[in-house]
């Protein structure tokens, strides 16, 4: 009698609501349910009961929302570190999961898991290198290159880059409490609220689009620049936006300006293929949160 095939947990762990989903090695989902994020003890203590209902699980990977504390070496490890979210700075969250269901965690960052799933099973299959950028409440960038996501010091801050503030055709100061006038507080969801007085998707005048195009594609020169990825793919709420990404990718292009003479950055039809949507739509982050505790299992 053949063996039974093993089954992961993901957790997509949104500052809203944790996703949560059982799946098999190959990312296809069994069972799934969305837990409300309120407090720490709370939101834990939904996903624990919803992972015990499937006892055969084998490890868990969970992309959540930071900053976290990804040092393997540090006391801190597995906790959601100095985040703005009340309530949750300063949470482990590996350690609350692995002591209840006795299984691999494995945790990243909510946009490196999607950077993970669409590289392992969405626009980035077939590739050495993708990035990934989420532009919805925050902005916040994932990075794969030869099939391992991007550390370093931390991991990738890419929402706190600087970009041109031209405050004479923009005035607005910025909305991140941190840096005021970031790309995060110039073009996230956040940003546009404030910016203009309404949510991005209830937002239909044309100039505060051109504006969000003219952040979004700095932004997208300035990855090509520095981390010269395959393709760059750009989710979250904002960016469903009806025209953004052609808006997008026509800036691009022009902040560009031919150089280097690759047909991504000088043709538009190569453009279109080099800056794309998800392929996943709203599944990228759970598909990679799986993919986090296949990898967690293989190096336990």
């Amino acid at each position: 009698m053949s063996a039974t095939p093993p089954l992961y947990g993901g957790i997509e762990a949104g500052g809203t609501k944790w996703v949560c989903a059982v799946a098999d090695a190959e990312g296809r989902i069994i069972a799934t349910t969305v837990i409300p994020t309120t407090t720490p003890r709370t939101t834990i203590a939904g996903a624990v009961r919803f992972f015990q209902e499937h006892r055969t699980l084998t490890a868990i990977g969970v992309g959540s929302f930071g900053p976290l504390d990804l040092r393997t070496g540090s006391p801190a490890y597995g906790h959601i570190t100095a985040t703005p979210k009340p309530g949750w700075a300063h949470t482990d969250v590996v350690s609350p999961l692995r002591s209840a269901l006795r299984v691999p965690v494995g945790l990243d960052t909510d946009v490196n898991a999607a950077a993970l799933g669409e590289w392992r099973r969405g626009a980035g299959r077939g590739l050495e290198t993708l990035a990934y950028m989420t532009v919805g409440t925050g902005i916040g960038v994932g990075a794969v290159a030869n099939g391992r996501l991007l550390h370093g010091l931390l991991h990738p801050e890419f929402g706190h880059i600087r970009v041109p503030h031209d405050r004479t055709r923009d005035p607005f100061a910025g909305s991140c409490p941190f840096h005021g006038d970031c790309l995060e507080g110039l073009a996230s969801g956040e940003a546009m609220r404030r910016r203009w007085g309404r949510r991005a998707e209830e937002l239909d005048d044309p100039g505060a689009w051109e504006l969000e195009a003219e952040y979004l594609a700095h932004a997208v020169m300035n990855l090509t620049y520095t981390l010269s990825p395959e393709r760059i793919v750009i989710g979250g709420g904002v960016a469903k936006h009806p025209g953004l990404m052609a808006r997008i990718r026509a800036r691009a292009l022009d902040l560009a300006a031919g150089y280097p003479a690759i047909p991504e950055l000088t043709d538009p039809a190569a453009m279109d293929g080099y800056v794309v949507g998800p392929s996943l739509g709203d599944h990228s982050g759970i598909t990679g949160a799986v993919e986090l505790g296949v990898r967690r299992l293989a190096l336990a």
